[in-house]
């Protein structure tokens, strides 16, 4: 009978990413046929495990990866906030939601690529700092910009006791006082891209992700709409960068 890592089990159960799951079977919460499970234990299909009082279901599926074309106006949460729209009424209604992961939040006015997994594993992989996933944007702004606003970028700014830079920066096509620009970093903290514009007096009207790691938003998805990616796909981001 095929074994299974325990922290694995609460992951594609949808209890958290595997580092999540392992501090949770630290904490001491929960029961392997009513012991208390130690971390690294390994259970089987016909285990009892439990999170306190609650059942968890052993669930063996193969992992899914699927990319998103989120809009702009909808929130990563399943809560909603005023008129915007939950991202979890777009996504495909497979397994159970609730065993969704989203990685790679964008906030509610950004749009372009998002994840969802089935794999708290890989949902981790991607997200993990040190594995150096860089985040291709097309960002549309209004302001000055010139050499010296590029290497400030590139460099670093400091903002809110945080060093915050980009990877690279492209200027492109200019319409009226808009500019176009392609721009890379390596992190994925909140609203980055539009702090480090605005500290250089620029202000960002259009942000939309195009890339993550290995992955390209694939031509022809329309804002809303979802596909599921290939085997090729996964072993694109497990080499990616070795």
């Amino acid at each position: 009978m095929k074994k299974t890592r325990l922290q694995k089990i609460l992951a594609r159960a949808g209890y958290g990413s595997r580092r999540g799951c392992e501090e949770i079977i630290s904490s001491g919460k929960v029961t392997v046929n009513g012991e208390i499970a130690k971390l690294g234990c390994v259970v089987k299909n016909d285990d009892e495990i439990k999170i306190g009082s609650k059942k968890v279901e052993f669930i063996d599926v193969q992992t899914r990866l699927f990319v998103l074309n989120k809009p702009t106006g909808v929130i990563c949460s399943k809560k909603t906030e005023g008129n915007l729209k939950s991202i979890y009424d777009l996504i495909p209604k497979i397994d159970n939601e609730k065993n969704l992961m989203i990685v790679g939040r964008l906030d509610a006015n950004s749009s372009g690529l998002i994840f969802f997994t089935n794999d708290g594993k890989l949902s981790e992989f991607i997200a993990h700092p040190s594995n150096l996933f860089d985040r291709e944007y097309l960002v549309r702004a209004r302001g000055h910009f010139d050499e010296e606003i590029k290497e400030n970028m590139l460099r670093g700014i400091k903002i809110d006791n945080q060093l915050l830079r980009l990877s690279d920066i492209v200027d492109g096509d200019k319409t009226n006082s808009n500019r176009w620009y392609t721009v890379c970093l390596l992190t994925g903290r909140n609203r980055e891209i539009r702090k480090i514009f605005e500290s250089q007096g620029l202000q960002v009207s259009r942000l939309k992700r195009v890339r993550f790691g290995p992955i390209f938003l694939p031509k022809g998805l329309k804002e809303g709409d979802w596909q599921e990616l290939k085997s090729k796909d996964l072993e694109k981001i497990y080499t990616y960068g070795k």
